[in-house]
């Protein structure tokens, strides 16, 4: 059975910052390439960062130089680490494991407000 488990997720001040990770079970976790999403409400899910099996990563103009993201392939982990952020941060984000079929976790919510 596979699963992606996000963790993380919570209130934070403009201008603070969070880490949201990401566990994953049930598949060859080095073989997929992993990426985070978001989805404000009313707006549709977008992709804030991916990472590919052998690490090379892509950003979202959006969150360029604020957002890192990192795998440890032996731990079956995906991190997303945020900082600097902003109201417009605030949305759930979730994480997707992509190879041949897509699997998704649940989501995360990231409240940023003062």
């Amino acid at each position: 059975q596979v699963q992606l488990v996000e963790s993380g997720g919570g209130l934070v001040q403009p201008g603070g910052s969070l880490t949201l990770s990401c566990a994953a079970s049930g598949i060859s976790f080095s073989l997929y390439h992993m990426d985070w999403f978001r989805q404000a409400p009313g707006k549709q899910r977008e992709l804030v960062a991916s990472i590919a099996e052998k690490g090379s990563t892509f950003y979202a103009d959006s969150v360029k130089g604020r957002f890192t993201i990192s795998r440890d392939n032996a731990k079956k982990m995906v991190y997303l680490q945020m900082s600097s952020l902003k109201t417009e941060d605030t949305a759930v984000y979730y994480c997707r494991a992509g190879n041949v079929v897509e699997y998704w976790g649940q989501g995360t919510q990231v409240t940023v407000s003062s």
